[in-house]
């Protein structure tokens, strides 16, 4: 069977219009000879140098492409960018998965990688994820040393105006006393430097009398400790015995007391003699009051030796007068 020109001619045409598509596709992020696959939003206010055709990966696996970015068209979102991107093969995640902004190496290059989640209802083509952005090295560094940046410029600042306001203060005649206490003060340590010297040479040529002093003073402190010892003891010994000596006396003193024995025993026991006491003290208080009231019953006094009338008492001049 002879083929003719035309027929090859058009299966060549043919052939290279369905690679043309196909290649388009496949720039575009479709490739026809795969089966079908899922498509999902997300939203980012940056997405961080994300480009169309960037890989999409779960686990480190390229699962699907970026296959569109452009501006959200919600009035309360305006400036955020709204990413379209598709998923390939059959793997199932619910719709609490993000979709989180990476970097995929060094040069700056950056991918898709979706977080899966298992729990809830699954995600099916055309639903939303959450969105999330991974800082990278450089830009993490940059979070960090933004900060240490205005500090550092804070304390030069400082130290600027610090350094300003002492050459300010520090005029010809303060340098020049400065330098001169700077060279006291070598002076001095020099000093200290030269009596520490010598303080060691002393010490170095008196170091067997030292030892012998030292030696000497410990014997001596041992033998004082030893006698003070000896005559706290002996003390303690001669107050204890004195005073269980004391005691013991005292003890026998009561015991004669209690038994009746001796002159203060006969006193403490005997009833009639305590009665007697008792008549005698009041007979005497009766008598200081009646000298109280009545002296010149009891002491008569006269110049010229005239004579004094009888006394009679006040009780005996009221029943005279009596009629």
């Amino acid at each position: 069977m002879k083929i003719s020109n035309e027929f090859k001619t058009g299966f060549i045409a043919l052939f290279v219009i369905g690679l043309f598509i196909w290649g388009f596709n496949y720039l575009k992020g479709t490739n026809l000879f795969e089966p079908p696959s899922r498509t999902f939003y997300t939203e980012y206010d940056n997405v961080q140098g994300l480009s169309k055709t960037s890989e999409v990966t779960i686990n480190g696996l390229v699962v699907g492409q970026v296959t569109k970015i452009s501006f959200s068209t919600d009035p309360l979102k305006k400036g955020n960018l709204l990413v379209q991107f598709n998923v390939s093969g059959d793997f199932e995640f619910s719709k609490k998965s993000i979709a989180k902004i990476y970097s995929a190496s060094l040069m700056g290059g950056k991918s898709l990688a979706i977080i899966p989640n298992f729990d809830g209802p699954l995600a099916v083509s055309g639903d939303y994820l959450n969105g999330e952005i991974e800082s990278d090295i450089l830009s993490s560094f940059s979070d960090k040393i933004n900060p240490l940046q205005s500090k550092i410029e804070n304390v030069i600042v400082s130290a600027d105006s610090l350094l300003v306001g002492l050459n300010e203060i520090m005029d010809k005649r303060a340098r020049r006393e400065i330098r001169m206490s700077i060279t006291e003060i070598n002076t001095t340590i020099d000093n200290i430097k030269n009596m520490s010297i010598a303080l060691n040479n002393i010490i170095e040529s008196n170091s067997q009398k030292l030892n012998k002093t030292m030696s000497n003073v410990e014997k001596a402190s041992n033998n004082f400790a030893k006698v003070s010892d000896s005559l706290n003891t002996l003390e303690l010994n001669k107050t204890m015995k004195k005073l269980q000596q004391t005691v013991d006396n005292f003890n026998s003193v009561v015991h004669k007391m209690g038994e009746g024995n001796g002159s203060v025993a006969m006193l403490l026991n005997d009833k009639q003699l305590y009665e007697n006491l008792k008549n005698a003290s009041k007979e005497m208080e009766e008598l200081l009051k009646d000298v109280k009231e009545n002296p010149k019953r009891f002491v008569h006094f006269s110049i010229f030796g005239k004579k004094e009338k009888e006394y009679i008492p006040a009780e005996n001049k009221t029943t005279e007068n009596q009629p």
